[in-house]
């Protein structure tokens, strides 16, 4: 197995992400600890970096377009752990779509068999420096090479 502790966050793609915002701020009392105008907010219930991401919709009119983006769950440990998740899931036969670096987490990106997108991923720092990666670093997204870390 790949050892997933938990679901870690979800991504709503929304109609109008300012009204959302305001919704999961206003009435549920979540943090923003990182908005990015036009794009996407991420809001937090206090003890990581985000519990839900909203993103603006393109406006394109596609059916599906608005609602889940993805399902994050959290597998405890680190890149090398992630590593071995990895191996795991590409010799099974699952397709990987992208491998990122987000500063205060390390993902892997990929579909169920209906095209659901998951991510599974890792926390790079304790709970509270993540928060503050993420309030610090919004925009902060590169490829990361997993094929040079080492599995356990």
């Amino acid at each position: 197995m790949l050892g997933i502790e938990r679901v870690g966050h979800i991504v709503i793609r929304v109609s109008d992400m300012d009204a959302g915002m305001a919704f999961y701020r206003d009435k549920l009392g979540m943090e923003v600890t990182s908005y990015r105008p036009g794009q996407g907010v991420f809001l937090s219930f206090g003890s990581q970096h985000h519990d839900i991401a909203l993103f603006q919709d393109a406006g394109d009119g596609v059916h599906g377009a608005l609602g889940l983006v993805h399902i994050a769950l959290r597998i405890p440990g680190d890149d090398h752990d992630l590593r071995t998740a990895y191996d795991k899931l590409k010799a099974s036969g699952v397709q990987v779509d992208q491998v990122t670096n987000h500063g205060m987490t390390h993902s892997v990106y990929f579909r169920d068999p209906d095209g659901n997108r998951l991510e599974i991923y890792t926390d790079v720092y304790p709970a509270e420096e993540g928060m503050d990666v993420m309030r610090n670093k919004p925009n902060y997204r590169e490829p990361l090479d997993i094929e040079a870390i080492s599995a356990r």
